[in-house]
């Protein structure tokens, strides 16, 4: 019997593997590949990336796997504020004047105006909530988030707006995979106090691309990380759980004294057949939006427009951002080497109307609006080109998401629950519920392991004033 089982081979369940590797321990993904949405290769001095591409920085649970790994992030390098709509590109500054300086319709205009008053009164609460209290749980913290603004849409808090308008505050909330109309009040309020600079972001980069973190992980556990095992069904028994899967063709088994479930919510409502009733119905509540995206591989030889910025918003595009996965690669240069990598974004809606392409469409439609946010010419550049799709892409607030979370939190009596739609903020809450998960297996391994543990006989020892003497006995 193993003493876990982590189902799930994603960076919750490879974080959650990791704490647990001095245990007899068991991973099972799906794919063929571990690190779910977290997916980059190298090319050389660049990398290709599809996924995840941002982590949390000091003093996060991202930080403590990454000194404990062995792998480098830095902090991105190259503005993360630069803005591509109606043919112009405006490369950093105060985003609250972005509106003065777009070409837009007037009403547009004065729309966004007043939406932006609002949307800073709503950030300044916001703050307020989010603000870490004294003596209160992460738990308590990330409960209070998911109540803040829950019970409307964003579009209910924006009201209608004129196209412009509302296509430039629809690039921003729609990153979190929901869209205006879907989307929590309070989570697209979240996100513009990221934009704004306000809040605390994920703005570090791995060296190497993403990848690396998760297949540094994957190799330190070797042989006990199963790939292409799709695990059809998790369930208790007295002392213990039962994980059947499927890998080779075959039906398999395998019997552990915890599991650590760490799928999407849309899996684990699934396969965890007898996890409470409520748990289960709440793991079928939570919602995700879809991501597709690309990855652009290039040859240029001399300086870009675009060299000294990461994150480009494209309202009115077929993706929601443009980002330049080159950027740390710049930092380091003395002078400016050949070549370059593009990563390009679609969540939401923009992801859904692209899901039933090919990938080749994929790649031909994010290359076409390319060329019209980096310049006619970029296309020429292209050497390599490659689509992704994630149709359960992330998981985002809705209104009354915030009711789920205290069932979501429970799990069952030795299967514990690990994965970003846990919490708010992506591959930290991946990571954060994964080191949970663990500490409460290795917890009950502990309790289990010391009742197996055979204990000495008791020797009984009497008081002195107990002892009798020989002819005492005899009488």
């Amino acid at each position: 019997m193993k003493d876990a089982v982590i189902v799930g081979g994603g960076l919750a369940g490879l974080s959650a593997a990791w704490r647990l590797r001095h245990w007899d321990i068991e991973l099972l993904e799906s794919d063929h590949r571990v690190g779910g949405r977290i997916r980059s290769e190298r090319r050389g001095r660049y990398w290709l990336n599809w996924g995840g591409h941002v982590i949390a920085g000091p003093g996060s649970s991202t930080d403590e796997l990454l000194n404990e790994v062995g792998v480098t992030a830095v902090a991105v390098p190259g503005s993360l504020k630069a803005l591509s709509m109606n043919g112009r590109l405006l490369r950093n500054g105060r985003v609250a004047s972005y509106p003065f300086l777009i070409p837009m319709p007037l009403a547009a205009r004065a729309a966004v105006l007043t939406g932006g008053v609002k949307l800073a009164a709503a950030v300044a609460r916001y703050l307020a909530v989010v603000r870490q209290r004294p003596g209160e749980s992460g738990a308590q913290r990330q409960q209070r988030i998911y109540d803040f603004e829950n019970e409307r849409t964003f579009h209910e808090f924006t009201g209608d707006l004129p196209e412009d308008a509302a296509e430039l505050f629809k690039v921003t909330v729609i990153r979190s995979a929901g869209d205006p109309d879907t989307l929590a009040a309070g989570a697209g309020i979240g996100y513009f106090s990221l934009v704004l600079g306000f809040g605390e972001g994920l703005n570090r980069g791995i060296v190497g691309g993403p990848s690396t973190l998760t297949e540094s992980i994957a190799v330190a556990l070797g042989d006990r990380v199963r790939l292409g095992a799709a695990v059809q069904e998790i369930a208790h028994r007295k002392d213990s759980v039962v994980v059947r899967y499927r890998q080779d063709g075959e039906e398999r088994e395998v019997e552990a004294r915890t599991v650590v479930l760490a799928t999407p919510a849309t899996v684990a409502h699934r396969v965890a057949v007898d996890l409470p009733v409520d748990v289960r119905e709440a793991l079928g509540k939570v919602v995700y939006g879809p991501h597709v995206s690309a990855a652009f591989l290039t040859d240029e030889t001399g300086p870009r427009d675009w060299d000294d910025l990461y994150a480009i918003a494209t309202p009115k595009r077929s993706f929601a951002i443009a980002l330049n996965q080159a950027s740390i690669v710049r930092s380091t240069e003395r002078d400016r080497q050949p070549g370059g990598s593009i990563m390009t974004f679609s969540p939401g809606s923009l992801g859904r109307a692209l899901l039933e392409k090919s990938d080749d469409e994929i790649v031909e439609t994010h290359l076409a609006d390319l060329e019209r946010v980096l310049g006619a010419g970029f296309a020429g550049s292209v050497v390599e080109a490659h689509a992704s799709r994630w149709e359960d892409g992330s998981p985002y607030s809705f209104p009354g998401r915030a009711k789920l979370q205290p069932t979501l939190l429970r799990g069952g009596s030795r299967v514990f629950l690990a994965g970003d739609y846990l919490g708010t903020l992506y591959t930290e809450t991946a990571i954060t519920t994964g080191f949970s998960a663990a500490q409460e297996a290795a917890s009950l391994l502990a309790t289990d392991r010391q009742r197996r543990v055979p204990r000495p006989a008791r020797l009984t020892q009497r008081h002195p004033s107990d002892r009798r003497s020989p002819d005492s006995l005899a009488s």
